[in-house]
């Protein structure tokens, strides 16, 4: 069987699983705005997607976004989600020769999209107390090289949950700079942070800034995101985009319906998600082996560390899978920290997380001595 259909398989059970608990992806599964859904059903009763849309996304849509991401002198080109944006730049500005430096943990698919142009992939560990779980300005500095292409920066990082400072980004901006390389600013969970700085005030002439609709809005079916940058960069992009025939009608109507009423909705949607961070870090300090070494997340999920547990990341989840609950792996996001961590969503309903969390200490017990090869994806 082609690895592609067994990875797929995989998925494809899952979803349809019925009444399965998703903490694994980081998507948002609380219940929409009403005025988002009604943004839908007008786009459906309309018929109005028998029609292209713009090629760089509805125009209230774009200016939505970069005063959302209050980047307002910057361009934006809607994209069929967020990971489509990183696709096209990661194909189009590297390179074979190039080096693509990126932090380990991290995510994984921009690093195989740098992968398939030609460009070597540099990780820097971040992983650890010894590291504070942060990339240090000094770790960047010393990784750039003449070759060095793109700087991909996760923040908040995906799986930690940390959030740099402005400080922190001002540095990563200068070093990128004075290499002549692009920075991708991936803020794909901005809004769950406490605080957030954009590089591209820094650095706004070669500072790439993605936008997702999937973790805040809860879009994630409906694959809409954008890629912001200096005019010249996106004019570059925009000359051969994967889709150059518009994203999706219905998606941008209900993202634009959603950015209209964030201010009002998505307060709770926060003040419910780190509650729900809390009762995880309660359930989890009351087994030994387990730690979160970072909390609170500013992301909409926690990272929780097994390593003193004796158990293995992939055991943890087959367990909870049996169960009707997906986790996510740290094999997902790093070989070398493989052995670490087990990451868990949060913008879920409670009854979801009070599921886990009851079920936590059986599972960690029942993961113990299971076999490490255990295929997850």
């Amino acid at each position: 069987m082609l690895e592609l259909d067994q990875r797929n398989r995989y998925f494809d059970q899952l979803y349809n699983t019925p009444d399965l608990i998703y903490l694994g992806q980081n998507t948002n599964h609380f219940p929409l705005h009403p005025s988002v859904k009604q943004a839908m059903q007008d786009c459906i009763e309309s018929e109005e997607f028998h029609a292209y849309a713009p090629p760089a996304g509805f125009e209230e849509l774009r200016e939505l976004i970069l005063a959302d991401i209050d980047l307002r002198e910057a361009s934006v080109l809607v994209t069929d989600g967020a990971i489509e944006g990183l696709y096209h730049a990661c194909r189009t500005l590297c390179r074979p020769g190039d080096q693509f430096v990126t932090t380990d943990p991290g995510w994984k698919w921009p690093i195989a999209f740098a992968k398939a142009s030609g460009a070597e992939i540099v990780e820097i560990p971040i992983y650890g107390p010894k590291y504070n779980y942060r990339l240090q300005p000094e770790q960047l500095a010393d990784a750039m090289s003449e070759r060095t292409r793109i700087v991909y920066l996760v923040d908040p990082n995906n799986p930690m949950g940390i959030c740099y400072t402005a400080d922190e980004i001002k540095a990563f901006a200068q070093i990128a700079k004075d290499a002549g390389a692009y920075l991708i600013h991936d803020c794909t969970y901005w809004h769950f942070a406490d605080d957030h700085t954009m590089a591209a005030r820094f650095y706004p002439e070669r500072t790439l800034t993605t936008y997702s609709f999937s973790k805040w809005l809860g879009l994630a079916g409906l694959r809409i995101g954008a890629i912001i940058g200096d005019g010249p960069i996106i004019e570059s992009l925009a000359q051969a985009p994967p889709n150059n025939l518009g994203s999706n009608v219905l998606s941008q109507r209900a993202a634009l319906a959603g950015l209209k009423i964030k201010d009002e909705w998505f307060p709770e949607v926060q003040r419910r998600q780190r509650a729900n961070q809390a009762r995880i870090n309660e359930a989890v300090l009351k087994i030994p082996g387990l730690a979160m070494p970072v909390y609170p997340s500013n992301g909409n999920f926690v990272l929780v560390d097994v390593a003193q547990a004796s158990i293995a990341p992939e055991a943890l989840c087959d367990v909870f899978r049996q169960e009707g609950i997906m986790i996510r792996q740290a094999g997902y996001h790093s070989q070398r920290f493989r052995d670490r961590f087990v990451k868990i969503s949060t913008t879920v309903p409670e009854a979801w997380v009070e599921r886990l969390c009851t079920l936590f200490p059986q599972a960690v017990e029942n993961a113990r001595g299971l076999n490490r090869d255990i295929d997850l994806y």
